[in-house]
């Protein structure tokens, strides 16, 4: 099992994830994509010092779909992240890529922007990434929407309505 979590978190990186998910789901790394991330020496240095001393690569997407195979075979217990539902779409659903055995997408934070619907505390999201939410439940997903373990607020099926679903 190397991809022991998967995750849609806006702010990636956190010492929530490290500290109360990791203890939910064994982790020994984490792999963060984001094209803008990857790319910006200073916030990849601020998500390694968050992950504290969990292995962590933040690559870009094209990055990432050269070395899956890498993960998918690795030891490491790794939790999957992207900051965009749609770059989790595409790895999900257009690239294919099966995270071990997982087979729930935990959504963290979302923040409220303009033209996103609020679903709960710090959970606003807009019709593109509904639209990557409904995608990946197509694809055999459950999209499950939790800030933390014990402040879950519900399932994509009891949100979907309010984006057209």
């Amino acid at each position: 099992m190397s991809v022991t979590f998967v995750r849609i978190d806006d702010r990636m990186i956190h010492g929530l994830i490290t500290t109360r998910w990791g203890k939910e789901r064994p982790c020994d790394g984490i792999v963060a994509i984001n094209d803008y991330a990857a790319k910006n020496p200073v916030l990849k240095s601020a998500y390694k010092a968050a992950a504290g001393n969990k292995k962590t690569f933040v690559w870009t997407m094209e990055h990432f779909k050269k070395v899956q195979d890498r993960v998918l075979n690795s030891d490491t217990r790794y939790f999957l992240i992207t900051k965009k539902p749609e770059d989790m779409k595409t790895i999900l659903v257009d690239w294919g890529f099966k995270p071990s055995d997982i087979k729930t997408v935990n959504v963290g934070p979302g923040n409220e922007r303009e033209g996103s619907i609020k679903l709960g505390d710090n959970q606003s999201f807009t019709q593109s990434e509904a639209d990557a939410f409904e995608a990946i439940e197509q694809a055999g997903y459950l999209v499950d929407f939790a800030l933390l373990p014990d402040q879950r607020i519900g399932e994509w099926k009891k949100f979907k309505g309010k984006f057209g679903y």
